[in-house]
């Protein structure tokens, strides 16, 4: 989910809350019901952050064990090239070797 979703749903969120409990206040009942109705309001909107929240969660932790396997199989795939490229140094010298000393060879005679 990306930021700006993250933001909206939030937003939704608060100014829900903050309607039913405009809405609440200005509802004729006793006070102790508003109370009451105030209170479930509240626990209504801390279960929705709860759950918003474990969401959010949730996907910061994919993102990270998605972010280190990629981050694991890069350092595999440059490890192999370096291999690779190590390899053809060691023959590229080797043959430079092997020329070397055929010229040296010719100079002993």
């Amino acid at each position: 989910m990306s930021d700006k979703n993250s933001n909206g749903a939030l937003a939704l969120l608060v100014g829900a809350a903050i309607g039913v409990g405009v809405g609440i206040l200005f509802a004729p009942d006793k006070g102790s019901k508003t109370r009451e109705k105030i209170k479930e309001g509240f626990d209504d909107f801390k279960d929705q952050a709860k759950s918003k929240w474990d969401n959010i969660e949730e996907q910061a932790k994919e993102k990270f064990t998605n972010g280190k396997e990629d981050l694991k199989q890069t350092v595999e795939e440059l490890l192999s090239n370096s291999s690779y490229k190590a390899e053809e140094a060691i023959t590229f010298l080797e043959e430079k070797l092997a020329e070397l000393k055929a010229q040296n060879a010719k100079l002993q005679k």
